[in-house]
């Protein structure tokens, strides 16, 4: 199942923030492109998350590819590289996955709660993921890239903020593709089950399919939280607003 839009939805202004978020990522993954096999992966060991290293101060700071040695100390503080992982995608299916979800979900989130909250937030989120998945693997040397947990952490507000929105969703059943307005609550709901299924399925193996299942679950988690803490103590709100009275 994919989501294509929020039609019922309407906002109040231009979610900059969000957009920019989809441009500064587009453009990172443009470059990526541009680079050859071996200049990408050490352009992405520079800027990706490893585990080892933040966990235990592990030194990676240099790669063997045949006969020569290749600097691949992050130019900044590797503390950083949980914020420059978000902008970093591993191929075409990887980024446009990533920002669908984004365009589809977050515009009316930073529209709920303001463009530099909003920046915050998905930043935080981000962090908190990346965490999370070192917390579960802390030994582990291979590098982690994407803006999924952040991502993530956005699925969690937007369940929080419209718990009784539909969104638009492609559905694919073998040869059979279709569309529906499927609840919110319900795409999302499969999603993180989804997440939570494989990431425990991964505990104590060797490598989770290239997927950090406990990003996703740390990123929705934390924007769960968060955003409930926000809608009951700031807006004032109940988390799941009851429906009228059917006359």
């Amino acid at each position: 199942m994919l989501p294509l839009s929020d039609p019922e939805l309407r906002r109040r202004s231009f979610p900059v923030v969000n957009v920019c978020l989809i441009a500064l990522s587009a453009t990172v993954f443009t470059y990526e492109l541009l680079l050859s096999d071996r200049d990408l992966e050490l352009f992405l060991l520079r800027f990706a998350v490893i585990p080892d290293e933040l966990a235990h101060g592990a030194s990676y700071h240099a790669i063997q590819i045949g006969r020569q040695s290749f600097d691949i100390t992050t130019p900044y503080s590797e503390w950083l590289t949980p914020f420059t992982a978000l902008l970093l995608h591993g191929g075409w299916l990887h980024f446009l996955g990533n920002m669908l979800f984004l365009w589809v979900f977050g515009d009316n989130v930073e529209d709920r709660i303001g463009k530099l909250p909003y920046l915050l937030f998905y930043l935080g989120t981000g962090l908190a993921a990346a965490w999370l998945q070192i917390a579960t693997d802390s030994r582990s040397a291979l590098p982690n890239i994407g803006a999924s947990g952040a991502i993530a952490g956005v699925l969690g507000a937007y369940l929080v903020l419209f718990p009784l929105s539909r969104v638009r969703t492609m559905v694919i059943f073998g040869f059979f593709v279709t569309t529906a307005m499927l609840p919110a609550a319900l795409l999302i709901g499969i999603w993180i089950a989804l997440q939570f299924f494989s990431g425990v399925a991964s505990l104590g193996a060797q490598a989770g399919g290239g997927v950090a299942h406990w990003a996703h679950i740390g990123g929705f988690g934390t924007g769960l939280a968060l955003m409930a803490l926000y809608k009951l103590v700031v807006l004032r709100q109940p988390l799941w607003p009851r429906r009228p009275p059917a006359h």
